[in-house]
């Protein structure tokens, strides 16, 4: 479970900005969208199940998306993917002359395997500059390792010298790159101490999208849970059948890609390379027909909306089942807004969601403002400044009226991070033709 995420100098971030999944203790509203973790030294403190980010386009949003997703895929592959002297991928802000060459921050606090985690990555295009992680299994912090780059030196200085509640293994420290996470060094070389906290970047992180400018999600993940057991797949023929795509069962499997499956003016090296690494599935829906009668329809008949929506149906149980956390960029894309209400509160619900699932998510959609779906402490913005830099602030700032509606609210303004477009697109007056 995620506690709070914060960026600084990252895309359109500049200054620092965090961006928190606690509950408002004065919150008493639809407790089901809040999960309590039962936290040594967090006694009060509750997690909320889901967060929704608004925004106007090209306002940031997405890059909180991006810079957790960034932190996750250097924690898994820093090591393995990047050889000496390697860029380290970051992409600081770039809209004024200092921040490019000033360092990138990014601090997690996490709950993994039942343990409270605050993980801290400061680093610039060239190396790490300060990497830390602390464990809290009592409620007092124990600091496991410090590591900070000494540009004096050209070294770097580790910290606590003796760790008491770490074994911090000497070997690891010295095949740890500039360029690479001790973290992601130690579970290369099979560190345990580390694993669970490594293991949760790895697994319980998830990233999503379903827009058309993107390319689809795989229906593979739904493939292989429909026919995992008989429970997986009675699941996923409900998620499908109670959807309102006239839907009565499904049917797939995996087989290997051919040759006659790909575009035949692709090279030889190339058909085998794709179908040595991807592989290919029979998927039959069946359709309520006339009579009430079941027709099978082919997946390549299927409507986009259809195909989009199996391909997500197994990723959402499974996340569910499984306690992930998913980023989801633009959630009502090709999803009717009642649809997306439908998912939301699956997440929400302490029947379906026993597992501490947790959905970061970003729209533009009003509708969810809706008080029976959402708490007001679930609602966050982005919004940019003069300079072009994204500012994170949740609703709950602007202290609305209990019975103040929300949807009127933003689509007036009153919260920012809509567009503002006072002249029109082409400037005054063209919105009438003058």
């Amino acid at each position: 479970m995620i506690i709070d995420f914060t960026v600084k100098n990252f895309r359109s971030f500049n200054e620092e900005q965090r961006l928190s999944f606690v509950a408002s203790n004065y919150d008493k509203t639809l407790l089901e969208n809040v999960i309590d973790p039962k936290l040594p030294g967090l006694d009060n403190v509750k997690l909320l199940k889901g967060v929704a980010i608004y925004g106007a386009n090209a306002a940031g949003k997405t890059n909180v998306l991006f810079a957790l997703k960034f932190l996750a895929h250097f924690v898994e592959n820093s090591a393995k993917e990047l050889d000496v002297g390697d860029p380290t991928g970051v992409e600081p802000f770039l809209l004024n002359e200092t921040s490019v060459g000033e360092p990138t921050e990014l601090a997690l606090r996490f709950v993994a395997a039942g343990v409270r985690y605050h993980f801290v990555l400061v680093l610039n295009k060239t190396r790490v500059l300060y990497e830390s992680l602390s464990a809290f299994p009592t409620g007092r912090e124990q600091v496991w390792y410090e590591r900070l780059w000494n540009d004096e030196t050209s070294t770097y200085s580790w910290k606590p010298e003796r760790p008491t509640d770490f074994k911090r293994d000497a070997k690891i420290v010295e095949f740890t790159r500039d360029n690479a996470l001790f973290l992601s060094t130690a579970a290369k070389w099979n560190n345990k101490e580390l694993e669970p906290v490594f293991l949760w970047f790895k697994a319980r992180l998830s990233f999503m999208r379903l827009g058309s400018d993107f390319p689809p999600l795989s229906p593979g993940f739904t493939v292989r849970y429909l026919n995992e057991n008989a429970n997986a797949k009675n699941l996923i023929t409900k998620f499908i059948q109670h959807a309102d795509f006239g839907i009565l069962s499904a049917q797939a499997k995996e087989r290997d890609l051919r040759r006659e499956d790909l575009p035949p003016q692709f090279p030889d090296a190339v058909v085998e390379e794709i179908i040595k690494n991807n592989k290919d599935y029979d998927i039959q829906l069946g359709h309520r027909g006339a009579g009430g009668k079941e027709y099978q329809i082919p997946w390549g008949e299927q409507s986009a909306g259809t195909q989009r929506y199996f391909a997500l149906a197994g990723r959402w149980l499974k996340m569910l089942s499984d306690g992930y956390i998913v980023s989801f960029d633009e959630i009502e894309a090709s999803l009717h807004p009642s649809m997306v209400t439908a998912l939301l509160r699956l997440v929400f619900s302490d029947i379906h969601n026993k597992n501490g699932a947790q959905l970061l998510f970003t729209t533009h959609n009003p509708l969810l403002l809706d008080p029976t779906l959402l708490r007001r402490d679930q609602v966050w913005f982005a919004d940019k400044d003069d300079e072009g830099a994204t500012h994170l602030y949740p609703l709950t700032d602007y202290k609305p009226r209990k019975k103040e509606s929300l949807v009127r609210g933003y689509l007036a303004g009153r919260y920012g991070a809509v567009p503002f477009i006072p002249s029109g697109l082409l400037g005054k007056g063209t919105d009438h033709g003058e």
